[in-house]
């Protein structure tokens, strides 16, 4: 790369108490690139975002952009300087519509319908509400309103997360656009594929401190992965034997239906077997989920546990059943403001008439145990909420861990994670088969199903439209039958 550089970050530094966020972080970008900026959850990067974006101030170091040096005491200021974000949680006001939300942002109404159109959004009215409109296109809307404000930075920010493909493909184009434009764009996303497909250097941060910087489109990816542990990448687990027991299912799901998404699905899952979920966005894959944890009643069809009809009113019946949930959005499955060893300990409390004295010699070591197994970072262990994301996912899990289930429903667990903490989960998922349990997991990234399972069924039009082996399933083939392109198997 030859251009100049925009943004300098320098010996960036962020203590939270007792909690070192960033000891020394470096980033320079420059003109006429795509930089990603990597590391494993933990590492640094949420807190290196909000310095450069004026939503907290370092404790030390200093941010130049085009040769300037800035205090950004505001989004508003890093906005002036031509650095804007844009988050994987939209910075949209929910209560309010479209159009309210572009004029809270001071940015021209025209441009920002000009680049829905070329999104494909034209259809938004500006008068829509915006807790009415699904996620995917919340994200492109805010997207649009950032692109109106013309940045020389783009700070893209997990945007790519639980997209499905032909929205990715916008974000994609946007940041090939900037970079052609002679502007840049910081590109933050733990998808690998991604990073290789669209960035031209990689700066990577590892326990608040920048480790190394990476060209991810020749031969960079376990150089990055090592890089964001600190060891020498692994060779990938050569897939376990076929566990699957010769008796009953643990799970039966037949001809289930659910509101307008879910119209048909049937499958067994066998104890020691993980079985993946593959489907785009919107195909009853979330229906299917709800019905199986007792989040909703379904409309029609049966489920069986253990070969045994049940019928779920409320999630705690399914986890009578020893059918458990991960659910993707971990804060609804925690209690942010509490203990880690409160958010594990919690089903360990199922009836009333077992609150008052606990066992706590007994809880505390299961706990300490599910801790342990999944090396869960706990420097800021007192409120659940300040540990990392990936961290969180690992509480949920440790919970159901240190409580004992027979099938664990997994619903996209490793989506906003590092590839480090992904690695960690699929292999504790393969554990926990191997050991006898089953394992239905959906995820959103289509070429972790090989990674992680033993079959994948494909959903499209809320029914199954394919089964096969996970070996069988590369990218191209599950995306062609997630398009309804194949027949069922």
């Amino acid at each position: 790369m030859t251009g100049a550089v925009l943004l300098r970050a320098e010996n960036i530094a962020r203590r939270f108490g007792s909690v070192v966020a960033l000891r020394s972080a470096d980033l320079e970008v420059r003109a006429g690139e795509v930089h990603a900026l990597m590391g494993a959850n933990g590492a640094g990067k949420s807190t290196l975002v909000k310095m450069l974006t004026g939503v907290l101030r370092p404790d030390a170091g200093r941010i130049v952009i085009r040769g300037t040096a800035h205090v950004f005491r505001s989004p508003a200021a890093a906005r002036r300087a031509g650095l804007v974000s844009v988050y994987q949680d939209p910075a949209l006001v929910p209560d309010l519509t479209v159009g309210d939300n572009m004029r809270l942002a001071g940015v021209a109404a025209a441009e920002v319908r000009r680049w829905m159109e070329q999104f494909g959004l034209g259809f938004v009215a500006p008068g829509a509400v915006v807790r009415e409109l699904p996620l995917p296109l919340l994200r492109l809307i805010d997207l649009a309103r950032a692109l109106a404000a013309e940045p020389d930075i783009l700070l893209l920010d997990e945007i790519t997360a639980a997209l499905p493909a032909d929205l990715a493909a916008h974000v994609f184009a946007v940041a090939r656009q900037w970079r052609a434009r002679g502007r840049a764009v910081i590109f933050i996303s733990h998808r690998l594929a991604e990073i290789a497909a669209i960035c031209d250097r990689a700066t990577v941060l590892r326990d608040g401190v920048s480790v190394g910087v990476v060209d991810p489109a020749t031969g960079g990816e376990e150089r990055i992965v090592s890089l964001m542990l600190g060891t020498s990448p692994q060779a990938a687990e050569a897939r376990r034997p076929d566990h699957r027991a010769a008796g009953r299912p643990a799970l039966e799901v037949k001809h289930l239906r659910a509101g307008e998404l879910l119209r048909n699905v049937s499958f067994s899952l066998h104890p020691g077997e993980v079985l993946g979920v593959a489907a785009l966005e919107g195909q009853g894959q979330a229906e299917l989920f709800d019905c199986i944890a007792g989040l909703r009643r379904p409309d029609g069809g049966v489920i069986l546990a253990d070969g045994q009809e049940v019928r779920f009113r409320h999630p705690a019946d399914a986890i009578g059943a020893g059918i458990v949930l991960v659910p993707a959005d971990r804060v609804q499955a925690l209690l942010p403001q509490r203990s880690v060893r409160e958010n594990i300990a919690l089903p360990l409390v199922r009836r009333l008439r077992d609150w008052g004295a606990l066992p706590m010699r007994a809880e505390g070591a299961r706990v300490a145990a599910a801790v342990r197994r999944l090396d869960i970072d706990t420097r800021a262990a007192a409120e659940v909420r300040r540990l990392s994301g990936g961290n969180q996912q690992k509480v949920v899990i440790a919970r159901w861990l240190a409580h004992g289930f027979r099938t664990l429903l997994c619903f996209d667990p490793t989506r906003g994670i590092d590839i480090g903490t992904k690695r960690q989960i699929y292999a504790l998922l393969r554990e926990l088969a191997a050991s006898g349990a089953a394992v239905l997991l959906f995820t959103s990234e289509l070429p972790e199903i090989a990674l992680a399972c033993d079959r994948v069924v494909v959903l499209f039009g809320g029914r199954v439209v394919g089964e096969m082996p996970a070996a069988a399933a590369d990218e191209p083939t599950l995306l062609r039958s997630a398009h309804g392109l194949t027949a069922a198997a």
